[in-house]
């Protein structure tokens, strides 16, 4: 089930705003890196301070840091916000301190990506546990979706990189899937001939860098009618809506 684009739109302007009232209650999920959890931190702090209850889902190192940092603060009273401890499971290759891509040496990247995965059923006791209103993701796990949908919990997609990137790629990736030969729009934009011999030698050598670029793709399908984006208009205007057009999002 899939909550509408009005009802989500008018729940994240902030509509629930009497004190006495309910509380929407929204679970953050982003990817095990710093560069991805700090922009959910900053939209966490935003949603919060609009009444609604925010839990932020992560491993222990990372949620560690988060305590630690200037980001975040959970005695401070203008901001509701729960730290929430996702356990990966024990690899022998991936102890504890490498449950986050900080200091994470490079050949364990794809082993951190299936230690998450294999943290379904942990993520899935979480979902039961809080029964949030709404899930935001990142887009390295799309299962998180599915699962959150098993539950009848909706779920949006949060990127944390710019729409020119994610308007080229998407679009690349929708002509690859369906077969189409689309020119892209704006020709400024393009692949030269040795960074495409570049791409497809790495994608041969790594079956994981394809995963990491169809998981994106797969997560801005399964995302709930929105797609949230860490971009301004006043910038890359054209391609959000082209990226919007080219995904069927708003």
């Amino acid at each position: 089930e899939t909550l509408g684009v009005s009802k989500i739109q008018s729940a994240m302007e902030g509509t629930i705003r009497e004190s006495n009232a309910p509380r929407f209650r929204i679970l953050m999920f982003p990817w095990l890196a710093h560069g991805h959890i700090s922009p959910f931190i900053e939209l966490s702090k935003r949603l919060s301070k609009s009444n609604f209850q925010v839990y932020l889902c992560s491993t222990e190192i990372n949620l560690n840091f988060i305590k630690q940092s200037r980001k975040f603060d959970e005695n401070s009273s203008h901001h509701s916000i729960e730290l929430v401890q996702l356990d990966l499971p024990d690899l022998p290759e991936l102890p504890p301190h490498y449950h986050t891509t900080k200091n994470l040496p490079p050949h364990l990247q794809s082993t951190l990506r299936r230690a998450l995965y294999m943290a379904k059923t942990n993520f899935q006791n979480i979902l039961n546990t809080l029964k949030p209103d709404l899930l935001v993701y990142d887009g390295f796990q799309p299962w998180a979706s599915e699962l959150a949908a098993l539950n009848h919990i909706p779920s949006v997609l949060f990127l944390v990189v710019g729409a020119v990137n994610l308007s080229f790629v998407y679009h690349s990736l929708r002509c690859r899937v369906s077969g189409a030969n689309e020119t892209y729009p704006f020709p400024e934009i393009f692949y030269r001939d040795y960074e495409i011999k570049k791409i497809l030698a790495k994608l041969q050598e790594s079956k994981a860098k394809e995963g990491d670029a169809l998981d994106v793709f797969k997560s801005i399908e399964l995302s709930s009618d929105i797609v949230l984006v860490k971009s301004w208009r006043g910038i890359e205007g054209k391609y959000i809506d082209h990226l919007s057009l080219s995904c069927g999002k708003k």
